[in-house]
């Protein structure tokens, strides 16, 4: 027999919000059923109509707010909630430091790990305009080459023209270069049908040095007038030191394609991080909120309590930008990245700060760190700052298997941090200090920790340290 469901699809009903999921909706429950409401925040009452039932949860939407919670944000613009930008827009900041410290413990509760010490949220002093990059969609809205982004979970496109959590240089930078292309009358890029030029601007800027890049991010090749729009470009921008062409002709949601070609200026720009210049490519990957990145790598070098006489691995190395900072404060650094593009970058950004106590390799880290072990390496410190995916088994066992004293965890995802957790905790080693969540991205969801493992010397299982 079919369990009836406590609501039902069309209902209205008074709820009272409980909680907040991880992107940032609101929950009340109905009987023990869930259901989710976007914009809704905890100690909220409100009159809310059901749109979607399913048998385990569903999703309603505000008709009214009887009772507000004291820690909304009353002048909110919903463009940046409707198209995700910033989903936590409208809770006040200290209520977001505190939303990403609970995202952490609960996580561990939830793997009876609550006796594991969570710090406060390490926040911005200014939590808007602090991303150094965009990639910014482009379509036709009445006629017209726009900016702007999607709703959440659509394809209903936005037109934009200030975008809250990036650098203010980068959205003028981003109307100047509409601008261009209107006046230039180059087709924005029609998804459906596959046609038109421009698919995406992107831009980066440094933080310190001001330099900016465009890169146009086309379908096609051939764009007419096209050295007179880099021209134009660099003449009304003249902090934009280089502008790229980026060719992408696939029906695919990836948004830079394989061929950048230079229009005009530099290949790359230029920027520092804790005193370290870095030269940045289109497609480089390099951290969007260098005020937080700098908190977040001098935390981790701080934890691992370099002396000078250490060997470190950096098994996520990127670009070298953890490595570079760790190679200031240990004896020798190995960097590994199965992106041979990253290497390329990360021995260029080495030689362009005149450390040579850097080793890079291209490949998988576990494989890596096998070929090392056979060498007679002993690393003091592994770092690892892996993708949203976290740490795989085999990379955490040829981890364990070189018996580091410490592990320093940077993790963009608390989720499979604690999962990697636990199997560190099976193998001998334990977190020995609480777990530092950082505050990368302001007014989103998304939250950076750095945690510590240390090898338990006595631990009887496996002979480790």
């Amino acid at each position: 027999m079919k369990k009836k469901l406590p609501v039902s699809k069309n209902e209205d009903l008074i709820l009272t919000i409980e909680d907040l999921t991880y992107q940032g909706m609101g929950v009340a429950k109905v009987d023990g059923y869930p259901l989710f409401i976007e914009g809704a925040l905890p100690q909220e009452k409100i009159k809310a109509h059901v749109v979607k039932v399913t048998k385990n949860y569903g999703f309603a939407k505000v008709m009214e707010f009887i009772e507000k919670s004291p820690d909304r944000v009353e002048n909110e613009d919903k463009i940046y909630l409707q198209t995700g930008i910033a989903p936590l827009q409208n809770l006040s900041y200290p209520a977001q430091l505190k939303f990403k410290h609970k995202l952490v413990t609960d996580l561990l509760q939830k793997v009876h790990l609550d006796n594991l010490e969570v710090a406060d949220t390490l926040g911005m002093d200014t939590p808007y305009y602090y991303r150094n990059k965009a990639q910014v969609p482009v379509r036709e809205v009445n006629g017209k080459l726009e900016i702007g982004f999607f709703k959440r979970n659509s394809h209903d496109f936005v037109a934009m023209e200030h975008f809250l959590i990036q650098d203010k240089r980068i959205d003028e930078i981003l109307l100047k270069v509409r601008d261009i292309l209107r006046m230039s009358k180059i087709t924005a890029y029609n998804e459906e049908k596959h046609t038109g030029m421009i698919r995406h601007i992107l831009v980066r800027r440094g933080y310190y040095s001001h330099e900016a890049m465009v890169v146009l991010v086309s379908r096609v090749r051939k764009i007419p007038n096209l050295d007179q729009i880099a021209f134009l470009i660099k003449q009304q921008c003249p902090d934009v030191k280089s502008v790229m062409l980026n060719v992408n002709p696939d029906k695919t949601n990836v948004i830079l394609g394989k061929k950048t070609i230079k229009l005009a200026g530099k290949d790359t720009i230029q920027d520092t991080l804790n005193g370290l210049k870095f030269d940045i490519s289109a497609q480089s990957f390099y951290q969007v909120n260098p005020q937080q990145t700098e908190k977040l790598y001098q935390l981790a070098i701080e934890n691992a309590e370099l002396t000078g006489k250490e060997t470190v691995i950096d098994a996520y190395c990127g670009i070298g930008t953890i490595s570079l900072n760790m190679a200031k404060f240990a004896k020798k650094v190995y960097g590994v990245e199965i992106v041979p593009e990253a290497i390329e970058d990360a021995k260029h950004n080495a030689s362009l700060n005149d450390l040579d106590n850097l080793d890079f390799e291209v490949g998988e880290a576990e494989v890596w760190m096998e070929k090392w072990q056979k060498q007679g390496i002993k690393p003091d410190v592994i770092m690892v700052d892996p993708p949203r995916k976290g740490l795989t088994s085999s990379l955490i066992q040829s981890a364990v298997a070189m018996e580091p004293k410490k592990v320093v965890y940077v993790s963009c995802n608390p989720a499979t941090l604690v999962r990697d957790i636990q199997e560190f905790m099976e193998l001998g080693y334990q977190v020995t200090k609480p777990i530092q969540p950082v505050d990368q991205f302001p007014q989103t969801t998304h939250v950076e920790s750095v945690t510590v493992l240390e090898c338990m010397k006595n631990y009887k299982t496996i002979n480790v340290c």
